[in-house]
């Protein structure tokens, strides 16, 4: 016989055999009695936005200036 017939019927066979019945897999019925959440409230997709408009460029020596350390890099 093929093995690949007892990887595939051997479980099927097995699980057949199970001794756990429908209604204990079925979710208990307080959990259907819960209340449903509150609807969530509307807002606006627009809510966050901020306007922002294109800025002429800044001195980068500056900039990189204030960054570097000050005594040079030591490698």
């Amino acid at each position: 016989m093929k093995p690949s017939l007892f990887v595939v019927g051997l479980p099927l066979v097995v699980g057949g055999c199970a001794s756990t019945l429908p209604p204990d897999v079925v979710g208990s019925s307080p959990a259907v009695e819960q209340p449903s959440p509150r609807p969530i409230a509307y807002r606006s997709p627009m809510s966050g936005y901020i306007a922002r408009q294109p800025v002429d460029p800044r001195p980068w020596r500056r900039q990189n200036d204030l960054q570097s350390p000050t005594n040079g890099d030591d490698s």
